[in-house]
């Protein structure tokens, strides 16, 4: 896809993701419904309320895409898709559901197993993050950078907290941020230099990371597994395995702190 066609389709889904922004905060607003699925995490309505508009108007956009949404049954043809939709339509629904601010609607455009376009929208905070390959991303229109540096020292992590326990034992300058129930927030939040690294465990999936994954190349930085290996979207298997996103150098510096050291981050 040329650059100035993934450019257009940036603005046109930065369009949806507002109307769907709008569909969630309205529910957020009065009585609704939700419930525990498979693999006890929570759902609600306006998870359900969100896929269904997210599912009829983002094929128009790119109508050769597949299609992967958390609140959709899976449909393996998609990996055959050259190109293909992926969808959290509430990302922290544990956070929706509380009331909190901290969740967001993501969604990414994925060729050839990587991100090309994609939105993070956090309607109560009013954060519109979006990205577009080889253009950069914005934070409501703003570019942002994800920090510079390679040191820990003064190091704004985010992440579980057994993983931050462990690296402020490695470096006791280190400062642990509070929690971030969104995951793309949260990386979303690397790449707009807010934190200086954010980390996340096992099994997160590819709705839950497609979309920040662009925002953070974007802006500068890396987010890979503990190996330094970037990620792969639309195979199979969706789950990927713990993960670090910060700065390149910064990054790099992390990677030789948990490299090989996977299985004590179970």
């Amino acid at each position: 896809m040329p650059d100035s066609d993934r450019a257009l389709l940036r603005d046109k889904l930065a369009a949806v993701m507002r109307e769907a922004g709008e569909i969630a905060l309205a529910s957020s607003k009065r009585a609704f419904k939700h419930w525990t699925k498979e693999g006890d995490s929570p759902v609600s309505e306006a998870d359900i309320a969100v896929n269904d508009f997210l599912v009829t108007h983002l094929p128009p956009l790119r109508p050769d895409a597949g299609w992967l949404s958390e609140e959709t049954e899976d449909d393996l043809v998609r990996t055959s898709s050259g190109a293909v939709w992926i969808v959290d339509p509430i990302d922290g629904t544990r956070a929706f559901i509380q009331g909190r601010t901290d969740w967001s609607i993501a969604v990414a455009l994925v060729e050839d197993t990587r991100p090309v376009v994609a939105a993070i929208y956090a309607p109560v905070t009013n954060e519109m993050f979006l990205g577009a390959r080889e253009s950069g991303a914005t934070l409501n229109g703003t570019p942002v950078r994800a920090s510079a540096g390679d040191t820990l020292n003064g190091a704004r992590l985010a992440g579980p907290q057994s993983y931050l326990k462990w690296l402020t034992q490695m470096n006791s300058r280190v400062l642990p941020q509070p929690k971030i129930h969104s995951l793309a927030l949260r990386l979303a939040r690397v790449a707009a230099g807010e934190l200086d690294a954010a980390l996340a465990s096992r099994n997160s999936h590819d709705w839950d990371l497609a979309a920040a994954d662009l925002m953070i190349h974007e802006a500068g930085g890396t987010l890979s597994d503990f190996s330094g290996h970037a990620l792969r979207y639309n195979q199979a298997e969706t789950k990927h395995g713990s993960l670090i996103a910060a700065g390149i150098d910064r990054h790099r510096a992390l990677i030789e702190l948990v490299r090989d050291r996977t299985a004590e981050f179970a």
